[in-house]
């Protein structure tokens, strides 16, 4: 069975970037209208290939040749428009508007006057000088696309898939794995369930009674555009984006030493079956087992296999050779998050980009057993930006929502600022120091040198009105490459100010890094686990943010929003070291 919504979803995704390279222009008509159209889909729950052309067309941002291509995807399994503009733009292509500073305006030109159809063409074409033969550009455009184009690489995105691309696929896979009859257990593992940022493929175990017609599932899934191997241990398939899945099949008593396996780390691995060796066992795939004999010792689950080896639980977010064997024998592994208290870093339909309203959003914020949330809506220096008026009428409907509440929940006007190129913020000082909590977040200026970046990040700390700095890097994983920070002395100035740092769980952005968790773990700083929410939904992406400071062996009690509800709220409450400078603005 096929998930209907989710290849509408795909078909709109990618109609919408083939557009926007067919046209030139990521804000074109149609662009806008595909769009549109995901947002009224992700809306809708019902099953979507039983609808008509015309009961589409009912379902908000649903226009008539949309509707049209939608049931033309159910009817014939293909959409002739998706097709024609896949002969047009290879994915080699599309690739290349990941790279920073490379429109799909610049993009075209480069593909019609100098044939650039990959990114060795483009590096090519730059090693060449051709670019500032150009119309319009020059030897500093050249030298400037030359640098993003070496930062892309050296970020690893040409070989890898940002997480925000393999979970959701992955979690596709295991799902369509799960409907096959004699299947009892269907799980992702590799890279990926440790959860790193970027993944080389989509690994999946399975545990069933007969592997054919698992693997008839995963060759029959919309996603797959290439079989490479077909056997009955493993299937490895190749989505049209160029992602490998692996599908492996094992009896369900090898599942514990499967899943082992093949989650990793190879040098976490590689310890585990020194471990054994020196018992007299051996570790593979299948089992732990004595060597002589042959007898298994343990292979049904993984807790069984470390507990055999004399060892705690190791969760898979560190399973990266980096002394977790050592801290399980001790029993000083790193504690994961054990409740999230609040989020603050939520935007709503008020927001330019936001979804959903604000009831809602305060709603699904009390069903989390939330004790506070901050609404941050996009200060006016950004694209999606909201105006003072909008945000007074805002603060008097929190106002009848605390009512409503009462002291279940505390909730905050709050305002995500841009910081600026020199570190001026939105809005005077006097409108800024009405919100009950204010953060402040890079959005543009990126190609601002180190001690620029820095001085900026460094400036909006010290207004007494910022608590919190917002996806400090700014960068997009696979995509946009982190602004250049010198983090010590960012690190400090969070000490000397008191201005948390936000551990962003938007999968797109993971930011801060674990690289980065790693340095500020010993310093004097406070960190928020946020969702940076734009719609309902998304309030889970908190869960990626515990999972990424679990990853880089943060402390509980260094997370603001793990604290006790009592400690959390005075907080909140709280006045920071230099928060007298507001007297003598």
């Amino acid at each position: 069975m096929s998930d209907p919504k989710q290849d509408v979803l795909d078909m709109l995704r990618e109609l919408g970037e083939l557009t926007m390279l067919e046209e030139a222009d990521p804000q074109s008509f149609r662009v806008r209208a595909y769009e549109s159209a995901s947002h009224g889909i992700q809306a809708y729950s019902g099953d979507l290939s039983k609808l008509s052309a015309k009961e589409l067309e009912k379902i908000e941002g649903i226009g008539k040749s949309t509707a049209q291509k939608i049931r033309e995807l159910f009817d014939t399994g293909k959409v002739q428009k998706l097709v024609d503009l896949r002969a047009k733009h290879p994915a080699s292509a599309v690739a290349l508007l990941r790279i920073q500073g490379l429109g799909p305006k610049m993009l075209q030109r480069l593909r019609k006057e100098l044939g650039v159809q990959n990114l060795e063409d483009l590096k090519r074409v730059l090693a060449e000088q051709k670019l500032r033969g150009m119309k319009g550009l020059g030897q500093k455009s050249e030298e400037k696309l030359a640098e993003a184009v070496r930062r892309f690489e050296a970020q690893g995105a040409t070989s890898r898939t940002p997480i925000s691309v393999a979970l959701p696929l992955a979690q596709r896979v295991v799902a369509r794995m799960l409907e096959v009859p004699g299947v009892v257990h269907a799980s992702y593992c590799g890279s990926l369930r440790r959860f790193l940022e970027t993944i080389g493929d989509v690994d999946v175990v399975v545990a069933a009674s007969d592997p054919k017609p698992v693997m008839d599932a995963l060759v029959g899934m919309s996603v797959v555009d290439q079989v490479l191997v077909r056997g009955d241990a493993k299937t490895s398939v190749v989505t049209r984006r160029g992602t490998q899945i692996d599908v492996r099949v094992v009896e369900e008593k090898q599942l514990g030493a499967a899943r082992l396996y093949f989650t990793g780390s190879k040098g976490h691995n590689i310890k585990l079956r020194q471990r054994a060796l020196a018992r007299g066992w051996t570790l593979n795939e299948y089992a732990l087992s004595e060597i002589e004999s042959g007898k298994v010792i343990a292979s049904e689950t993984e807790e069984q296999i470390y507990e055999a080896l004399g060892l705690a639980f190791i969760p898979p977010v560190l399973r990266e050779d980096q002394g977790e064997i050592e801290a399980a024998e001790k029993g000083a592994l790193p504690r994961a998050v054990p409740k999230i208290l609040g989020d603050f870093h939520v935007h709503t339909s008020v927001s330019g980009d936001g979804r959903s309203p604000i009831e809602e959003v305060v709603a699904a914020a009390k069903a989390r057993g939330y004790r506070a949330l901050a609404i941050t809506e996009h200060a006016e220096g950004t694209v999606s930006g909201v105006g003072r008026e909008a945000l007074l009428e805002q603060r008097a409907r929190i106002a009848a929502l605390q009512k409503e509440l009462g002291s279940s929940m505390k909730l905050l006007h709050g305002i995500e600022l841009n910081i600026g190129p020199k570190g001026e913020l939105d809005y005077d000082p006097e409108f800024r120091a009405q919100f009950d909590w204010c953060l402040a977040s890079i959005h543009d200026h990126f190609e601002l040198d180190k001690a620029a970046q820095t001085h900026r990040v460094v400036t909006a700390m010290k207004d007494p009105d910022v608590r919190m700095i917002g996806h400090l890097s700014a960068r997009m994983i696979g995509g946009r490459p982190p602004v250049d920070l010198d983090l010590d002395a960012v690190f400090e100035a969070a000490e000397a100010t008191g201005t948390a740092l936000e551990i962003n769980g938007g999968l797109p952005r993971l930011d801060l890094s674990v690289d980065a968790l790693q340095r500020a773990r010993e310093r004097a700083v406070l960190f928020v686990l946020t969702s940076d929410a734009h719609q309902t939904d998304e309030l889970d992406r908190v869960e990626y943010a515990a999972m990424n400071a679990h990853r880089a062996w943060i402390p509980p009690e260094r997370i603001v929003n793990a604290w006790a509800p009592k400690e959390l709220l005075k907080f909140l409450e709280a006045k920071r070291p230099h928060e007298a400078a507001r007297g003598a603005r």
